[in-house]
């Protein structure tokens, strides 16, 4: 049986989207509300500049459907180090934060480096024993964005599959695209939205994405966000990747 496929943007709060997604005159309060019913998943990436506290997750939580799921940025406080270990009291402090109040609607957790931070084998393993498998009896999944060309390497896939740590795969985009099996589940942020498609991509590009999402999908559940690019197109791509879907 196939896996599930989710499918979203970053973030659900941008002023271009209001009158074009979001329907003209709708609070700003409800906008999480319409976007998790137009959409399967959201990255929320307001956790990678600051703290959140746990009566947002809750409240965040509460007001999707029940079959909903967030991925979540970790803080850059744990992943814009000059060395990775260093990071391991933010890990921490981010998982005692609250985000578990998401219960069952917490997704992968996205640790998304610096662009300019080469790749390290031992320094990588070093950083992925960090992150744990599971907090409080529930399961955590872990996802690495690498952004520099040196991580474009069999010694990467091996040190990920070791931790059971997916990689996302950058489509699109001027990072390195590296598709590779690491964990159970796939993480995919497309970045190649532009304002010339009316819904960011062409019907042709959205069906090649659809066909790899769903070849994917034969093994694993995957997370696929419509992410950068024309950002003011992000939920359109979205929804129509999800239209051709069904």
């Amino acid at each position: 049986m196939p896996h599930r496929i989710r499918v979203g943007i970053g973030g659900w709060n941008f002023a271009p989207w209001r009158g074009k997604f979001y329907p003209k005159g709708l609070a700003q309060a409800k906008e999480l509300h319409f976007a998790s019913r137009q959409l399967t998943s959201i990255e929320i990436n307001s956790t990678f500049y600051g703290t959140q506290k746990p009566a947002t997750f809750r409240k965040w939580r509460d007001e999707t459907p029940e079959d909903f799921v967030f991925a979540v940025k970790a803080p850059m406080f744990a992943t814009h180090r000059k060395r990775l270990v260093e990071g391991g009291p933010s890990v921490k402090r981010f998982l005692a934060s609250g985000v578990l109040e998401l219960g069952e609607k917490l997704g992968p957790i996205n640790w998304q480096l610096a662009p300019t931070k080469r790749f390290d084998a031992g320094e990588i393993d070093e950083f992925l024993a960090m992150l744990p498998a599971e907090a409080k009896g529930r399961p955590l999944r872990h996802a690495l964005e690498v952004r520099h060309e040196s991580f474009d390497n069999e010694e990467l896939a091996a040190v990920a599959r070791e931790h059971g740590v997916a990689i996302v795969e950058a489509g699109d985009s001027a990072y390195p695209r590296i598709a590779v099996r690491t964990a159970p589940f796939r993480y995919l942020r497309v970045m190649g939205t532009t304002t010339k498609e009316p819904k960011g991509y062409s019907s042709r590009a959205l069906g090649r994405w659809r066909t790899h999402a769903r070849k994917l999908a034969a093994k694993d559940d995957v997370f696929l966000y419509f992410i950068s690019g024309a950002k003011e197109r992000n939920p359109l791509a979205a929804q129509a990747f999800i239209t051709g879907l069904r």
